[in-house]
């Protein structure tokens, strides 16, 4: 991983992709968001979805489960190479998270992230402020999710 000092606005990385079963949608849903057109293809059938379909939550959720494993596989790399580790601050949330379009029974859905704004924060020495933009595409390429990101980022250690 890169210190914010390293990073530049419109880098874009493509974190993973992900296929939803109707057996992963059901029992998300069951768990977390039981409404009828997340939980069986005849109640989705009389919604205006028409057919099964992931709770923008489990979509939300799949993301974030990516770029839990996009992190942990470039620390990998990044202790492979013999780079410094650089470990991410908390993130003080998020803005404007869209559901764009349903993802239905066996979409591929793929997330990518892209830089959209890196600064030292104002009150914080060390650390700065990244925000991305997060989107994910069904396999038609058509975007069906985003949100901005925000999340503290360190900057190089001054020598």
């Amino acid at each position: 991983m890169k210190y914010l000092d390293d990073i530049a606005i419109g880098d874009t990385e493509t974190i993973g992709s992900y296929r939803f079963s109707a057996e992963e949608i059901v029992d998300f849903a069951r768990r977390f968001d039981p409404q009828p057109f997340h939980l069986s293809e005849e109640g989705a059938r009389n919604s205006l979805f028409g057919r099964l379909c992931a709770s923008g939550w489990h979509t939300a959720a799949v993301w974030m489960k990516l770029m839990v494993a996009h992190f942990e596989r470039e620390t990998r790399a990044a202790l492979a190479r013999g780079d410094d580790l650089v470990t991410v601050g908390p993130s003080p949330g998020f803005d404007d998270m869209r559901w764009l379009k349903p993802v239905y029974v066996d979409d591929t859905i793929t997330y990518k992230n892209e830089v959209i704004e890196a600064r030292p924060s104002a009150s914080r020495p060390g650390w700065g402020v990244l925000r991305s933009r997060n989107q994910g595409f069904n396999q038609h390429g058509e975007l069906v999710f985003e949100f901005i990101g925000t999340v503290m980022w360190p900057t190089r250690p001054k020598a």
